[in-house]
């Protein structure tokens, strides 16, 4: 700072001096005025002109002016410092979110893969219940099927035996006792079933 301060005092004493440079002009006719042209009072005037201003610059404007100066290189600093922590967290709240996208994903697609899996089981477990209960459902009307079948059967046999009973007991007009005819039926039953069987 100090160093800049020196710079601006030379360029205010070049300034003052070559202000005052056409005082020191010979007042003849067609010379250009140099600096060191004029009389020995005119220079010594500029001079306590010149230590005048330096001394009141120095004074009341290169202070302010080199504070001023100071505050704006620290907040510039600070400033730089500032936007290069700002971007540091900005890149660490990014790595960190890109490791909480790439978790989730995975999570999700791990979720998506057990879900499947799920319900892969819970098809076979329906597939499976549903040809149980369909061979359970076959097996029960073939039962049915028997047992109507056999039914039937008996009933035919019955009936067969009672209009074979009635066709024996008119060919001998006679009638049979009520435990005579259930002999016969059975009889009759036992002998269909065994001619059925061959």
């Amino acid at each position: 700072m100090k160093k800049r301060a020196m710079q601006a005092g030379w360029v205010a004493a070049t300034v003052v001096v070559a202000g005052a440079s056409p005082l020191f002009a010979s007042e003849g006719g067609g010379e250009q005025p140099t600096l060191f042209t004029g009389d020995l009072g005119n220079i010594l005037w500029s001079l306590v002109t010149f230590v005048a201003v330096l001394a009141v610059l120095g004074k009341f404007a290169w202070k302010p002016i080199l504070g001023a100066l100071q505050k704006r290189e620290d907040f510039i600093r600070d400033s730089l410092a500032q936007a290069k922590q700002d971007r540091e967290d900005a890149e660490r709240r990014l790595k960190e979110y890109t490791e909480k996208v790439l978790a989730a994903r995975a999570e999700a697609t791990a979720i998506v893969d057990e879900g499947r899996r799920d319900a892969e089981v819970v098809k076979r477990g329906i597939e499976d219940e549903a040809k149980s209960e369909a061979k359970a459902i076959l097996e029960r009307g073939k039962r049915e099927i028997a047992i109507a079948t056999d039914t039937a059967v008996k009933e035919l046999y019955t009936l067969g035996g009672k209009l074979a009973i009635e066709v024996a007991g008119r060919i001998i007009r006679r009638e049979l006792n009520p435990r005579e005819h259930e002999r016969l039926i059975a009889e009759s039953i036992d002998e269909l079933q065994e001619v059925a069987g061959n």
